[in-house]
């Protein structure tokens, strides 16, 4: 005790680093980046056009918002963009399999 009221060095050592932040603990992690941007890349192969390329819109929007800090619009638009991606699988789908069977089931053999 003597010695840190003869030297104030000692007392700010011991008190911890100048670049030591106690805020920075406080702080939670952001939450991770699920913006479907691969799924919806996926679905623009698939034949349903205007939709998918509203899931790829959703899914940039989301990376954007993410980027900017607005961690719940990035996952709202993230969430959008995976049900549009969906919807356009699935639309995609229907019209290969409805194509396949008007083409099979009209083919004169």
């Amino acid at each position: 005790m003597a010695l840190a009221a003869l030297n104030p060095q000692v007392k700010s050592s011991l008190s911890g680093s100048a670049f030591f932040d106690p805020t920075s603990i406080d702080q939670e992690p952001p939450p991770p980046l699920r913006s479907y941007l691969f799924l919806s890349i996926f679905t623009c192969f698939c034949p349903a056009y205007p939709v998918n390329v509203v899931a790829l819109v959703f899914s940039v929007m989301s990376r954007s918002s993410y980027d900017q800090g607005d961690y719940d619009g990035s996952r709202r638009l993230g969430r959008n963009a995976l049900y549009v991606a969906i919807a356009s699988i699935i639309i995609g789908l229907l019209i290969i399999a409805i194509t396949c069977i008007v083409h099979f089931t009209t083919m004169d053999f």
